[in-house]
């Protein structure tokens, strides 16, 4: 045998495990950079839109939406909790969230 490890003849067994370990390591990769990619469109783009139905007061941004079975609620950017019903689309109830 040679003194150089490099010059060693693999068993056609290791050769190919070493093939599939490499494979698996750059299929790895791209998948870790897809799931990346991924999450920072999802997290770049717009917003999802109100339901048509929904109309805040005067001058109240959405920041927050949430839904029940039969209703769904606001959070504005004023602090408040506009809950409507989902039947109606009818204010149901303003909730003011204090600050502590």
């Amino acid at each position: 045998m040679a003194d150089d490890p490099e010059q060693e003849v693999l068993p056609p067994q290791v050769a190919y495990l070493r093939r599939l370990v490499t494979v698996l390591t750059v299929v790895m990769i791209a998948g870790f950079l897809v799931l990346i990619a991924a999450l920072v469109i999802r997290l770049n783009a717009d917003p999802l839109p109100l339901p048509d139905r929904v109309s805040l007061p005067e001058g109240a941004e959405a920041r927050a939406f949430t839904q029940g079975t039969d209703w769904f609620a606001v959070v504005t950017d004023g602090d408040e909790i506009l809950i409507y019903d989902r039947a109606t689309g009818a204010l149901r109830q303003t909730v003011a969230v204090e600050r502590e």
